[in-house]
């Protein structure tokens, strides 16, 4: 009779896993923590209150009164979901209403709605290239990407992160033995908190005849004066990209994906995409509650402006206490580097104990010796909870040698 391996018994898992019991031992876990109820500016962990410094909810949109009166008023109409796919039964009107309100936003011809972000990107890019096509990335795209690059079976290359120079070397290099190459970045990088240099990107595609994609994941809601992202921040002209994606479940307070492009390309996306054609359909109420929550930001300019004074009062603040920001500029992600792994879970283990919720960032997400407090401003932070943070950073800061 063979004798079989423990599925665990893997160097990989058994790394993982005693990564794992040390910070359980020495009281540095942070990660998984149940939150009892909403993720707004406050939230409650085990019975103690604390300032939300982590959530991706930008806008404070998550218990908006307009965005629970319309789930309420979603769940009485169509029920909790959507009893099938996309392609078959699973389509409700509000699905279709969601789509025409994203590609207005957006300002192109159509969009389609996925029911899961990260999916998103998969199927886009594994249905629409393959073998014979080139996809450039930057090399700080999210994992999506990547894994979206792996399924398509097409060539993928990556350039320099937000380095223009190198994308050209790249597509000068390349762009001759393919039929056709698409460039893909991120608007907002979810780590850095940088934004991608969105017209000297399409410049540099467009004269290497590629095409442009653009996640916008951590951008919709969040930059440009409108909130509406990067063709907003740069004032790019309607189709200067070709493809955008965006999420539902950041500013956007629901769950799920969409891609606004070209009326031809949504359509074969609508019957040949895995992810639309196999996939169940995203719950009526997940649809109701992203198109208010578009709505608001197209109607409430107040909280666009609110949220930007407050990541920049922030930025503004940990900088001059002599934290590395890296390029973080103009988005409410902001990298405060600590360094090596134990001295950024002790921070932020600190910082819980002040009554602040940040998350650690460390390898492999980020370099070695690069580990962070990846802080996320909110609208809904007070100036006076904004200074509290910052007045504790310094406090943590200076006593840990860190500034």
């Amino acid at each position: 009779m063979s004798k079989f391996t423990d599925i665990t018994d893997n160097k990989k898992i058994k790394d993982l896993l005693n990564r794992e019991k040390n910070l359980i031992r020495f009281g540095l876990m942070t990660y998984m923590l149940p939150i009892q109820g909403a993720a707004s500016n406050k939230v409650m962990i085990d019975n103690q209150e604390l300032l939300m410094l982590g959530s991706y909810s930008y806008l404070g949109l998550v218990n908006h009164p307009e965005i629970i009166a319309a789930a309420h008023e979603a769940i009485d109409k169509y029920g909790s979901g959507a009893g099938g796919v996309r392609l078959l039964t699973g389509t409700a009107d509000i699905h279709e209403e969601l789509e025409k309100k994203i590609s207005d936003f957006k300002k192109t011809e159509s969009a389609i709605v996925y029911s899961s972000g990260y999916v998103t990107n998969m199927t886009l890019i594994s249905t629409l290239f393959g073998k014979d096509d080139l996809i450039v990335i930057d090399k700080y795209d999210h994992q999506s990407i990547y894994d979206g690059c792996i399924l398509s079976k097409a060539d993928w290359k990556r350039f320099n992160h937000n380095d223009i120079g190198d994308l050209e070397k790249v597509l000068d290099e390349h762009r001759s033995n393919y039929k056709r190459v698409l460039v893909v970045v991120d608007g907002v990088y979810s780590m850095d908190g940088d934004i991608a240099s969105m017209p000297e990107i399409i410049e540099v595609a467009k004269q290497y005849d590629s095409f442009t994609m653009v996640d916008e994941a951590h951008a919709l809601g969040t930059i440009g004066p409108n909130g509406r992202g990067v063709d907003d921040y740069f004032d790019l002209k309607p189709g200067s990209v070709d493809i955008y994606m965006g999420t539902l479940s950041k500013a956007i307070p629901s769950i799920g994906g969409y891609l606004a492009a070209k009326k031809e390309v949504i359509s074969y996306l609508k019957f040949t995409s895995n992810a639309f054609v196999f996939s169940a359909a995203l719950p009526p109420v997940c649809a109701a509650v992203a198109l208010k929550a578009f709505e608001i930001i197209e109607n409430d300019k107040d909280l666009i402006r609110t949220l930007q004074k407050n990541y920049t009062h922030f930025i503004k603040g940990v900088q001059e206490l002599g934290y590395d920001t890296l390029k973080s500029k103009d988005t409410p992600i902001v990298p405060v580097i600590i360094g090596d792994d134990t001295k950024t879970f002790r921070f932020a283990k600190k910082m819980k104990k002040e009554g602040i919720l940040v998350p650690p960032i460390v390898y492999p997400a980020v370099p070695m010796e690069a580990g962070r407090l990846r802080c996320c401003v909110m609208a809904t932070h007070s100036e006076e909870e904004v200074d509290y943070i910052l007045e504790t950073m310094e406090k943590i800061g200076k006593s840990m040698k860190v500034i």
